[in-house]
């Protein structure tokens, strides 16, 4: 097993969007060491493990947001 992961790291990839603390899905699948693509082919295998509200696409506007911060 790898290195723990620092807190800081973690916290930057935190946003809030719609009022709910999210982390893109790339950041997460970086956190797990595994391809944003295969992150997501697993979560969509195993929807029955995940909270129905675990995952949701951005509209533009939020996809456009984030990427000016």
């Amino acid at each position: 097993m790898g290195l723990p992961i620092p807190v800081e790291r973690i916290q930057q990839s935190i946003f809030l969007i719609r009022g709910k603390k999210v982390m893109l899905d790339a950041d997460l699948a970086q956190l797990y060491a595994v391809s944003t693509k295969r992150l997501n082919e697993q979560v969509k295998r195993n929807q029955d493990r995940f909270p129905e509200d675990f995952m949701f696409q951005l509209n533009a506007a939020e996809v456009t947001n984030l990427r000016s911060h």
